[in-house]
């Protein structure tokens, strides 16, 4: 990904991004990552959608963790990091943010392959001097990172970032780590089964189906005025729906073949399943 802007420091909005809409309770956690684990091993087919099945991992993550907003990084070349996907808007401008910058929990963790755990932003000026005051404005308290690892290769991190003071408990770290590791395995395949091993392609490939999805977003929040966060919500409700690539439905948003008005109607489709498991 080019990163030749510099990105512009998120603000807090008090806006609950649309992925932060269920919490799990602990009397259905298992329940719960049953699901989980079987709707992503779902995705894992031939022709699956790398930027779905990560924005699905993600989400997945956000409601076990409440209040946490998401990200996911990958490693390229030469030490680099290609932000792949966020929860929300305001997390995907932080995580371009470390990028740039290159000081940040997610490049701590890659480097070192361990996890960055329970990291209070006041006082992080002398760890991160220049991450700590934007993430900080933006809104965040605790940030957290973990490695995407197989045996003793990283190839990403995921980031993890607080509104609150709360730290994660064991059990919220070891079921989190749980789902990075399925995020490796899905890369992994991806990369296998589409690009050989080669990693440059799989990363371009990636990027060619983010800049499509962030144009598509764009139109979305444009025709139907609502936030990014919330069009892209419409955008894989609508893919979910329809069993259809993420990224054939953004360039059918593009090349004017679907209409933004008729996403709302595959969202409204799927809310009371998501209000039912909440209320389980």
């Amino acid at each position: 990904m080019a990163n030749s802007k510099k990105a512009s420091g998120p603000r807090a909005t008090g806006k609950c991004p649309v992925f932060l809409a269920l919490e799990v309770t602990m009397e259905h956690k298992e329940e719960w990552l049953a699901r989980t684990f079987v709707e992503l091993a779902d995705t894992l087919v031939a022709d699956f959608d790398l930027i779905d099945f990560l924005s699905l991992l993600l989400e997945r993550c956000a409601e076990l963790l409440d209040s946490a907003e998401v990200g996911l990084a990958l490693a390229a070349g030469r030490g680099e990091l290609r932000v792949m996907a966020s929860s929300s808007e305001r997390m995907r401008a932080l995580e371009l943010i470390e990028v740039q910058n290159d000081e940040g929990p997610c490049r701590d963790c890659l480097r070192s392959g361990e996890q960055v755990l329970n990291q209070r932003l006041d006082g992080a000026e002398n760890r991160w001097p220049r991450f700590a005051p934007e993430a900080r404005e933006a809104g965040f308290h605790m940030v957290h990172a973990l490695p995407l690892r197989l045996r003793s290769d990283v190839i990403g991190a995921m980031n993890i970032f607080s509104s609150e003071f709360r730290e994660l408990s064991p059990q919220d770290v070891n079921l989190t780590q749980a789902l990075a590791d399925v995020a490796t395995i899905g890369i992994l395949q991806e990369r296998a089964v589409k690009h050989g091993t080669d990693l440059a392609a799989q990363l371009q490939g990636a990027l060619n189906s983010r800049i499509v999805i962030e144009q598509a977003k764009g139109i979305v929040g444009e025709r139907r005025r609502v936030d990014l966060d919330e069009a892209f919500a419409l955008l894989r409700s609508y893919a979910r729906g329809n069993r259809t690539p993420l990224s054939a439905v953004a360039r059918a948003i593009i090349d004017h073949s679907l209409a933004p008005a008729e996403l709302h109607l595959a969202l409204g489709a799927q809310r009371p399943a998501r209000d039912k498991r909440s209320a389980s």
